[in-house]
């Protein structure tokens, strides 16, 4: 959704009838086009939140019908590059006139596996299944499914715990790894970091000076509390050395990531037992098991 629009409609009704949801998922998703300039286009039903709209700070245009001629001239009129349709009542044949008379980008919202004449499909549920689209929209047409493309409102962004991170990739980091970790974990949102080291730690001058203005890490030297800053984290990242005993002590999740030829032993034992182990550090590997756990 990086694509930039100048001018995006979106069409969508709420009604004591049809519900508040269609109104508050696509102020959602307006968000994620803030250089944009954002109309909606409604009806004035008993019940509606086109308030909220407002409130939000977006335009509003009113229609009178789900008559596709009216969102037509409304497309003409701002000249928008991007229409978006939350609406169960316009169906393929709405939008297929719609794209031939106007040329413009259409995104669709779905639920229920309809048929749809659109640029873009999104089915934002968990349960959101791609396959099922096949002959059900056009073959250029960008299908958007899952729990990736889920929209939650910045309340629930909010109030979801922070998932904490406990780090301990050996009193000396002799490896120099702390940073390249932390450098892929500042991708995640709604995560904290505790990191432990020792002045022994011939790279702590840069450590420091890494962390420092990040909030979200908890830099700990020479710490006598390990225990108590494990237990309050919710899995860890550490090297398959004597560590490894505390963690699974502890009862923490973990990822292990091999720094050493001392350490092969064991890490050859996690490996047979199926835990998240890492034999050499890789971006990209290292990343795909933070996704797993996160």
């Amino acid at each position: 959704m990086s694509i930039k629009y100048k001018n995006i409609l979106f069409r969508a009704d709420s009604s004591s009838t049809i519900g508040t949801g269609h109104i508050m998922r696509d102020l959602v998703l307006a968000k994620q086009y803030k250089k944009s300039n954002i109309i909606f286009v409604t009806q004035n039903l008993e019940g509606n939140i086109n308030y909220k709209v407002s409130e939000a700070g977006y335009k509003l245009e009113s229609v009178k019908s789900n008559n596709s001629e009216e969102l037509i001239s409304l497309v003409k009129k701002y000249d928008a590059e991007l229409v978006v349709i939350d609406h169960y009542s316009i169906d393929y044949k709405y939008e297929q006139k719609l794209k031939k008379q106007t040329g413009v980008k259409i995104l669709a919202f779905d639920d229920t596996y309809e048929k749809h004449h659109c640029d873009i499909l999104l089915n934002h549920n968990i349960s959101g299944n791609k396959k099922r689209y096949k002959n059900l929209v056009p073959k250029y047409c960008e299908v958007r499914c899952g729990s990736k493309y889920t929209l939650l409102r910045d309340e629930f962004v909010k109030e979801k715990r922070k998932k904490t991170i406990f780090i301990a990739m050996g009193g000396a980091d002799h490896s120099h790894i702390n940073i390249k970790i932390l450098d892929v974990l500042r991708e995640f949102k709604n995560i904290k970091v505790n990191l432990v080291t020792t002045t022994a730690n011939k790279n702590l001058k840069d450590l420091q000076k890494y962390t420092k203005d990040k909030k979200w890490i908890n830099l700990h030297i020479n710490s006598t509390k390990i225990a108590k800053i494990m237990k309050e984290s919710d899995f860890a990242i550490v090297t398959p050395s004597v560590t490894i005993n505390e963690v699974l002590y502890m009862e923490l999740s973990f990822i292990a990531i091999k720094t050493a030829e001392n350490q092969k032993d064991i890490f050859e034992y996690l490996e047979k037992k199926k835990y998240k182990t890492i034999c050499k550090f890789n971006k990209n590997k290292f990343n795909e098991l933070l996704k797993e756990i996160l």
